[in-house]
């Protein structure tokens, strides 16, 4: 066979060209990958490590076997697990509607292909896990404790109870959070409603009778100091206390400005007056 043979010659260079191109693959820095020969993994490429520096890793150009190695890429960042809307009987009993998402990571790739196969076999396990952790959680609280801020420590709790079954995946939750949480619409969310207008309208009626009362306290505690004013500037200047009661009762009859009066020239009432004029 000669060599001169130019279709000869063009298969082999066709079939070293194939050799070549099988015999290497491009891996991103967002990647990581797992190498498997007929099946069985051999070798992880660029796993995700959190104290190699971006930019130092094992990303670029690798080697495998042609026809024997295939490559499974897997995504070295965070992705987002979201959830249906999931039903939940508070503590209260109330049906409350929550809606839920939470981030995740693959961080050990070869765990998870020998678990699950594939990142999005990996995400459904992890969304029925979270699921499932969420609801018994969630089933334990009141409808109140679930809009205050106190279900961040509620969302940190299940974070860390489903990370220890997320390891089973390779995956790590980097983070759980609670979209909404909402009483259903129709006749659950209007006797809630009314249940709560009740409850402060009694709390508003409280805090009304408890400031009457301490108005009352109060207004008995300044009469009584009053009169204790009165009692002792009677005591000390008897004249002195006469005219300024005087002066109160006039302020108190021609406070409007357009009060008339007929009276003697001897009414009390113009006692004081009598006296200054007399001066």
């Amino acid at each position: 066979m000669s060599l001169k043979n130019p279709i000869l010659i063009l298969a082999l260079l066709f079939i070293g060209l194939v050799l070549v191109v099988t015999s290497f693959f491009t891996i991103s820095e967002s990647q990581q990958a797992i190498v498997t020969r007929l099946g069985d993994p051999v070798s992880v490429v660029n796993e995700y490590d959190p104290d190699v520096v971006y930019g130092r890793t094992e990303a670029g150009v690798q080697m495998k076997l042609p026809f024997i190695d295939d490559v499974v890429y897997i995504d070295k960042r965070v992705q987002d697990l979201n959830m249906e809307p999931q039903t939940v009987l508070s503590t209260d009993q109330l049906r409350v509607v929550v809606d839920a998402f939470a981030r995740f990571r693959i961080v050990d790739p070869l765990r998870m292909y020998t678990a699950v196969g594939t990142e999005a076999r990996a995400a459904d396990e992890l969304s029925q896990i979270l699921t499932s952790r969420l609801r018994n959680e969630l089933g334990r609280q009141t409808f109140a404790s679930l809009l205050s801020p106190e279900r961040a420590d509620l969302m940190d709790t299940i974070q860390t109870a489903v990370n220890r079954s997320a390891a089973n995946y390779g995956a790590e939750i980097v983070d759980v959070r609670i979209k909404r949480a909402d009483l259903p619409p129709g006749q659950p969310l209007d006797s809630a409603f009314a249940r709560m207008r009740t409850a402060r309208e009694q709390e508003a009626r409280g805090i009304r009778a408890e400031g009457d009362r301490q108005a009352r306290v109060i207004r008995a505690n300044a009469d009584a100091a009053a009169a204790k004013i009165y009692a002792d500037s009677f005591g000390k200047d008897e004249g002195f206390y006469e005219f300024y009661r005087a002066m109160q009762a006039y302020e108190e009859a021609f406070k409007d400005g357009n009060a008339s009066m007929v009276l003697s020239p001897e009414n009390e009432f113009l006692e004081q007056f009598q006296g200054n004029v007399g001066r």
